[in-house]
């Protein structure tokens, strides 16, 4: 019994110092690829111009979509005349479906007769006449109201598009992830560096 345990422990010590010896060859090799080199070169930034925010604000209130084009987001220009333009549609379309109906009411009380010729809805009641003005008097009113929200929220993109432009977002960021090779080890470490300038 006693001579299988010492047979044992001989054949794992035998194999553990195999593995070590393995183990130290990796040593002498450094991988360069995982390995992060800091540039020093800092570049100058463009001074802040601080009337951008309100330049921006005040060509986007003259004409929607153009403060937009003065922060160079040109890809907005589309997204804020389709967000003003259908609701402006949606208006004017409402608006003459109200009038439609409205007209066409005028004349039945006018004395015309429902279903007489000349009647643009023969088969809607006075009732039927009336509701459908309500409902397109709230749509009317519904899309006025989304347009000119529409109209307030390309002036503030504007605004607040211009004073992000101004924000510093250069490469010399104080907390930065950087990789490093840990030679006792012989392992990789990640790690965060925060640096505080005054």
């Amino acid at each position: 019994m006693l001579n299988k345990l010492v047979y044992s422990c001989l054949f794992s010590l035998f194999f553990s110092c195999i593995a070590f010896a393995q183990n130290d060859k990796k040593t002498d090799e450094v991988d360069t690829n995982l390995m992060v080199i800091q540039d020093s070169i800092k570049t100058k930034r463009e001074p802040i111009n601080v009337l951008a925010p309100s330049k921006a604000a005040f060509y986007s209130a003259i004409l929607p979509g153009l403060g937009q084009a003065y922060n160079k987001k040109y890809w907005k220009v589309p997204i804020v005349y389709a967000a003003i333009g259908i609701p402006v549609y949606l208006f004017i379309k409402n608006d003459k479906d109200y009038d439609l109906y409205r007209d066409a009411y005028k004349r039945r009380l006018a004395g015309f007769a429902q279903g007489s010729e000349g009647d643009p809805f023969p088969n809607v009641s006075n009732d039927g006449l009336i509701r459908a003005q309500q409902q397109l008097r709230r749509n009317k009113e519904l899309s006025l109201l989304i347009a000119i929200g529409m109209y307030a929220l390309n002036i503030v993109d504007a605004n607040v598009d211009a004073h992000l432009l101004q924000f510093n977002v250069d490469e010399d960021l104080t907390l930065r992830p950087h990789v490093k090779y840990n030679q006792m080890e012989n392992t990789t470490d990640l790690g965060v560096t925060l640096n505080f300038k005054f």
